[in-house]
């Protein structure tokens, strides 16, 4: 690179977006929060904040353009930005994509000339770049992004006072869960753009029964400039704010246009067969009839209980099978088995989900704990087991369905532990009469296996992603397979007519889903195109019939220019692609090779970037170096767990055969919270910034009566920088039960009990021992609260010299023992105090080359983190031990309950 040597910046959008690691002058660009990450109090800040008059990068234009043409999604990612420096720049050019999806066009405008990606098999294309790849050049474009999407990123070297134009392409077959189809958009610009757009258009045939459109970043003033226009069979949906309603405060430059876009919708089901449309020689088949009964099920929850699952996992369990209990419906059937070295059943055969049944069932499953190891074969087989004995028996409903759900977090480790031994022995006791749905909780479950052993028996597999939503993630999946309307479906379609049929047998339809087959019409032959559907429900078989015939697009929609016409084509490929995919996983190694080779074929002719092929994309030659061609692949699950295995072990000291110490809360400095998870080699931070003198609720247990609040204290005048710093001075400590009150403050310590005072300085060193509470006063240094049978707090204080011109002495407050309070105890930090889970993945550069962000996905909400550090003071009170954390922005937004202002309080010894 010349010029600028190490400045970048990242295009974000769809998650476009421009990072700027460096500038000319050695400043960096950092936020108010990168800069809490530094040196606590006093420390020389060496990363500035940094004017906009010194941008030279505009990035002025960034649109989403997505078509969907019954189901079939076509989005257009561009960006524009221009180099205003008089030296060269690396622009990087970063977006989100659901996962779902597949690339199949990317370019690059530079000064007139395009540069375009070509798709390769993936073993040709790793072969063109394994000499980038050895000069120690960054070969990957795509990573996995959470878990809905995947990210795609390249740079490109910009001349001075040149412009550059990137466009991304991607298309899928949006999927109908629960009723609805969804749109998936992530923009995250990170700084206003001039040209902001989001543009949606749906054409649906059948007729759009509902659109709804929401975005994670809505406020009251941009909803209205959410546009959607809805008619009978189209709908148009567009998002385009002005640079000043992009604004997030009146007096910043930073961009409210953060977060995630989505529409939702549904069409309407008037007919039984379903609906039909031929396009240019192919046709598509939608099946989801209208006002089916559902057909009663018979479901085994086979339930993991091994020690691998302590703690929240197997809370969650238990949490999500009482709300999955709580919804059977009375003719269905039910059984829980619980395994680890053993097996063990609730009852020895299905239960009929009567009221008083599911009780029972809900207060077995409130008792489950974890003990021993894992022994999935026998736990598996013995579902199966039950479920063809209570058959041979009859007594099960004739029309029902069988499934099995297992829910595991480990792999196999005693008993059967052969996978493919056990995926055979699973298999065979099936016979292909019942389902199996496997989901495997967190990084360590071996997802592969799990997956090909449910293709291989009607089912499929779902990953459940460690996080706070665990529950919910289960109790969505149970949602989806809850009510089955139809089994053993069959599409037929005349020999003679159609060929190159995608799937056309499921074994079930469930409730809010849809069947989609598609094919090739022989001859276009039209007047023979007969089809007829048959399955089994619930009272008697289902059959319908009806003759086909083509749509006449151009009088629906004769106002549009045509909407990619080949749309049924490239459905087909994608549909056709996406099953080969999956059957090669189960397929016998002979087979696998042949279906293996179809895939990689089709891809090849559609352009398609599917796990078979990559995109190769050549960055032009500049004069520090000829061109270097770059890779964009597709990620298979299993790359995608890996990955985030690898981002739970950054910076993770050595695992040693001990008992990891008990977590830390602490909030010190300006002012820095920390919750320290020493089991995951972890911690989590995040800074309050407020005026000075507000009181902070920090800790409130009220089944015990413990009360903990702090006051803040700003500097003595404003800095040179012109930011304030606040910090604890003053902290109220309340037992009501005990009948204790301590006032510490940075000038005394103050003691309230039976009516009496004690005072005690700082200069001092005394030990007060009481028959409520310990004091423990270590001269200048630190406090040690001990209240009886309880909780203890440990309060540093920080002197500075009394001369300092903006500083004041300040007081750090850590907490120990805090096991010992109530489920019930909330506050800042006590909402912590009984665990926190989360997940992360997508680790990437962030604003400083040392501090890497990453995707947090914690209470139900996806956050962009920073990996920083804090200090701990409790060994060293002068220098403290620097903590790695990830850092959450925005006061704590989304990782704390509620807001801010939620915590503040009016008095030091009030909880209002």
């Amino acid at each position: 690179m010349s010029g600028l040597q190490g400045v970048g910046l990242l295009l974000l959008w769809g998650s476009a977006c421009l990072w700027l690691p460096g500038l000319a002058r050695g400043a960096l660009v950092i936020s108010g929060e990168h800069e809490a990450l530094q040196e606590t109090r006093g420390g020389a800040k060496s990363l500035q904040k940094r004017s906009t008059n010194d941008v030279t990068v505009e990035v002025y234009s960034v649109k989403v353009d997505c078509t969907v043409t019954s189901r079939f999604a076509h989005t257009v990612m561009t960006s524009k930005a221009r180099n205003k420096a008089n030296l060269s720049q690396e622009i990087f050019f970063e977006v989100e994509l659901p996962k779902t999806a597949f690339i199949v066009n990317f370019s690059m405008e530079i000064e007139g000339q395009v540069y375009v990606g070509e798709v390769k098999e993936k073993e040709k294309a790793k072969k063109q770049y394994e000499k980038a790849v050895s000069s120690g050049q960054t070969a990957g474009l795509v990573k996995a992004s959470g878990r809905k999407m995947e990210k795609f990123s390249v740079s490109v070297n910009i001349a001075a006072e040149s412009n550059v134009t990137f466009i991304l392409t991607y298309e899928e077959l949006l999927q109908r869960k629960l009723g609805q189809y969804e749109i998936l958009t992530r923009v995250k610009p990170k700084q206003r753009v001039q040209e902001f757009q989001i543009v949606t258009n749906i054409f649906e045939p059948q007729g759009i029964s509902h659109v709804d459109t929401h975005a994670t970043f809505l406020t009251n003033e941009l909803l209205p400039l959410v546009e959607k226009t809805v008619t009978n069979n189209k709908a148009h949906i567009s998002f385009s704010p002005t640079m000043e309603q992009q604004r997030k405060c009146p007096d910043c430059d930073g961009t409210l246009i953060d977060g995630d876009f989505v529409i939702k919708y549904d069409v309407n089901r008037a007919k039984s067969l379903g609906d039909i449309q031929v396009v240019n020689g192919y046709f598509v088949h939608f099946f989801a009839p209208p006002d089916l009964p559902r057909v009663p099920k018979n479901v085994v929850f086979v339930i993991d209980r091994s020690t691998s699952m302590r703690g929240r996992k197997i809370i969650q369990t238990r949490e999500a099978l009482l709300a999955i209990l709580n919804d059977l419906h009375e003719e269905d059937h039910f059984a829980l088995i619980l395994f680890d070295s053993h097996i063990v059943s609730w009852r020895e055969s299905l239960t009929k989900a009567t009221k008083e049944n599911v009780k029972e069932g809900m207060d077995y499953v409130r008792k489950i704990h974890e003990t021993g190891s894992t022994n999935i074969n026998d736990a598996v087989l013995r579902g199966v087991n039950m479920l063809v004995k209570d058959r041979q028996e009859k007594k099960l409903l004739k029309r029902s369905i069988d499934m099995i759900i297992l829910m595991t977090d480990g792999m196999p480790n005693v008993g059967e532990t052969s996978l493919p031994r056990i995926q055979e022995n699973v298999r065979s006791a099936i016979g292909g009469n019942m389902s199996l749905f496997c989901l495997g909780f967190g990084n360590d479950v071996d997802y592969s296996f799990l997956d090909v052993m449910s293709k291989q028996n009607k089912g499929v597999a779902r990953r459940i992603f460690e996080g706070s939503d665990a529950a919910v993630q289960l109790q969505g999946f149970y949602e989806e397979v809850a009510n089955p309307l139809l089994s053993e479906v069959d599409l037929r379609y005349p020999d003679n007519t159609v060929d190159s049929l995608t799937t056309n047998h499921y074994s079930q339809l469930f409730n809010g889903s849809e069947i989609v087959v598609a094919g090739r019409l022989m001859d276009n032959d039209l007047d023979n195109f007969l089809v007829e559907v048959f399955g089994q429900g619930f009272e008697e078989d289902f059959e319908v019939q009806g003759q086909a015939s083509a749509m006449d697009w151009d009088m629906m929609y004769p106002d549009e220019e045509y909407i990619f016409g080949d749309f049924t084509e490239r459905l087909w490929a994608y549909l056709t692609i996406q099953q080969l995919l999956e059957k090669s996983k189960s397929d016998a190694p002979d087979e696998k090779a042949n279906t293996t080779a179809k895939a990689l074929d089709m891809s090849l002719r559609y352009s398609f970037v599917t796990p078979l092929t990559s995109m190769v994309v050549t960055k032009p030659e500049t004069e520090d170096g000829p061109d270097s061609p770059l890779i964009a692949d597709k990620l298979t699950e299993e790359q995608r767990q890996q990955a985030e295995r690898m981002i739970y072990r950054y910076a993770a000291t050595p695992s040693y055969a001990y008992q990891p110490p008990p977590p830390t809360y602490f909030v010190d400095g300006d002012p820095h919270f920390m919750i320290e998870l020493p089991d995951r080699d972890d911690a989590l931070c995040f800074n309050i910034n407020d005026k000075p003198g507000t009181i902070l609720n920090l800790v409130r247990d009220p089944k015990q009566g413990i009360l903990v609040n702090g006051q803040t204290i700003g500097d003595k005048k404003i800095p040179p920088d012109g930011k304030i710093n606040t910090y604890f001075w003053r902290f109220g400590i309340v037992h009501q039960t005990l009948g204790v009150r301590l006032e510490v403050s940075t000038r005394d310590i103050s003691v309230f009990q039976d009516g009496k005072r004690v005072k005690l300085l700082w200069s001092d060193t005394a030990s007060v021992k009481g028959p409520n509470v310990d004091l423990l006063l270590t001269k200048d240094r630190s406090l040690t609260v001990t209240l009886k049978d309880s909780v203890k707090f440990v309060i540093l204080l920080h002197k500075v010299w009394a001369k300092h011109p903006y500083h004041q002495d300040y007081l750090g407050f850590y907490t120990l023992d805090s096991h010992l309070l109530s489920p019930s105890v909330h506050g800042l930090l006590g909402q912590f105090y009984h665990g926190i889970a989360y997940e992360l993945s997508d680790l990437r550069p962030g604003e400083v080359p040392e501090k890497p962000d990453a995707t947090m996905y914690v209470k139900g909400q996806e956050l962009n983190v920073t990996r920083g550090w804090q200090r701990d003071f409790r060994r060293d009170v002068k220098n403290g031990e620097n903590v790695p954390c990830w850092f959450i922005h925005s006061n704590g937004t989304g990782l704390i309950d509620g807001d801010v202002t939620d915590y503040i309080v009016s008095g030091l010894f009030k909880t209002v």
